[in-house]
């Protein structure tokens, strides 16, 4: 029966229905349902609602506004910028398209349409590509007790106005075993300006830690005047305090097994390591000397220079549900232009670098070197042994010289 027929049938048997008694509007919405193919619930909708007076108009569907040119380049942009949030990827087109066009060889009319879209048109343009997730894991940090009172506690919101303020945090590079020596990465990640450091440690001793934290304040373009800390050892240490209290830097800590005091350092540890370097065990010197060229170089450049991010404004409670407002999508070098207490050298530097540099040329060399660093990763699988229903038997390693007599060989 078609959408016509269906509709005049109801304006027939619309007044029938209203004027029967209980027993014969059962046997008209029966009849309707097997007629016309509606769910019970739809018809009664109809039979109890206004009369029908003349058949409703079908709504026309919007035509396509993007081209299919559009919807590639866009999806090009958002792969080679790291996959970022509608919004922040709304933020950057701007300072992406110079080099898309040359890229591509983009039309005047795509470009508009580029300039155009909406963060919530692109949710819907790039719905398809949006599937692969990947899962977080925790690291292998354990807490530490030395010198836990003299570092305080910090568990308020940060309510910070000028950059120098930061988290740190270890993200340990040790596959599917943390046995013998492996690399992590020490991330830091200042609060007001969401700008990042990070470098490639040779295991995590106080020693190491220090020296690599002196490495990214020397190369911050703002002064360093906090670090917030989980409690593992690799940072509640003489070495870590003795360095902070000599140069004048506040050393706090979060509470232990409570990850949310350190929340921002959390977040950039999966956008900045483990999307990037995944799950694998780097337990070479070659491999440092590669993820450590790629922290400082390329991917310290793309992600400060090129890619805007947000920051929590405020939480608002609408019934049981929190919605949270955001500020202007701002990359963290914009950021850090704002801010009087900045570097004003380094950021001529790094202003001249920016608009020299394509951004589409540093996501090239960035997969380039991830592809690289991946076959440094080590192949050792360290299983685990099997469990037994028995009762556990300790059996004594061999000697040398039990191991020869079994052999057979003369002694």
């Amino acid at each position: 029966m078609s959408h016509k027929s269906r509709w005049e049938y109801l304006r027939r048997i619309h007044r029938r229905y209203a004027e029967a008694d209980r027993a014969g509007k059962s046997r008209i919405l029966d009849e309707f349902c097997e007629v016309a193919g509606f769910h019970r619930k739809y018809a009664l909708r109809l039979l109890n609602g206004p009369p029908p007076d003349a058949v409703p108009r079908r709504r026309r569907r919007r035509a396509v506004f993007y081209s299919a040119a559009m919807v590639s380049a866009l999806e090009a942009i958002w792969v080679a910028a790291g996959c970022p949030w509608s919004v922040r990827l709304k933020a950057l087109l701007p300072t992406w398209l110079p080099w898309a066009r040359r890229r591509f060889h983009l039309s005047p009319h795509v470009q508009r349409q580029l300039l155009q879209i909406s963060p919530r048109q692109i949710d819907r343009r790039l719905k398809n590509r949006k599937h692969r997730l990947k899962r977080r894991l925790y690291g292998r940090t354990k807490p530490g007790t030395l010198l836990k009172h003299h570092i305080p506690l910090k568990t308020d919101r940060w309510d910070v106005t000028s950059p120098g303020f930061t988290e740190i945090d270890l993200v340990a590079h040790s596959g599917n075993s943390a046995d013998g020596t492996f690399l992590h990465s020490l991330n830091l990640t200042d609060i007001h300006t969401t700008w990042v450091e990070t470098r490639a440690l040779w295991g995590k001793g106080q020693v190491e830690v220090q020296k690599a934290l002196a490495d990214m304040r020397a190369a911050l373009p703002f002064p360093l005047k906090g670090i917030d800390a989980d409690n593992g050892s690799e940072f509640i240490n003489l070495h870590l305090y003795g360095y902070c209290q000599s140069h004048a830097i506040q050393f706090t800590r979060g509470r232990p097994y409570k990850k949310d005091d350190n929340a921002h350092i959390e977040q950039k540890n999966w956008t900045h390591v483990r999307k990037l370097l995944g799950y694998a065990r780097f337990d070479s010197p070659e491999a440092l000397r590669a993820i450590n060229a790629l922290y400082v170089q390329d991917l310290r450049l793309l992600q400060n220079l090129f890619l805007p991010s947000v920051k929590l404004v405020r939480k608002e409670r609408v019934g049981s549900r929190i919605r949270r407002r955001y500020d202007r999508p701002q990359t963290p070098f914009e950021r850090v232009l704002a801010c009087p207490e900045a570097d004003a050298r380094a950021c001529t530097r790094l202003r001249l670098l920016r608009d020299r540099l394509d951004p589409f040329e540093l996501s090239r060399r960035i997969d380039q070197q991830i592809e690289h660093i991946q076959t440094l990763a080590s192949r050792i699988r360290f299983a685990k042994p099997a469990r037994r229903h028995g009762p556990d038997i300790k059996i004594r390693p061999e000697t040398g010289l039990e191991a020869l007599r079994r052999a057979g060989a003369p002694l």
